[in-house]
């Protein structure tokens, strides 16, 4: 019982630092965006547009695929 409420605090904790990096780096392209000309402000912004929500469903998908190909070959 003790192992699985450490390995699901583990989990816990790690999904929080991938959050939190991931908001790092949208927060510093945001301030390359601001950097940037005004012509291309726009397209940079949008550019991050996805929340961690999506990107860990689209990185979640790519691993799997990672592992079908590698599979196959």
């Amino acid at each position: 019982m003790k192992t699985t409420l450490t390995l699901c605090l583990l989990l816990c904790l790690t999904a929080c630092s991938n959050k939190a990096v991931y908001q790092d780096l949208q927060r510093n392209k945001r301030n390359e965006c601001l950097q940037a000309p005004p012509a291309e402000y726009d397209r940079c912004m949008r550019s991050m547009d996805m929340s961690y929500e999506e990107y860990e469903r689209q990185r979640q998908q790519a691993l799997k695929g990672e592992t079908h190909n590698s599979k196959e070959q």
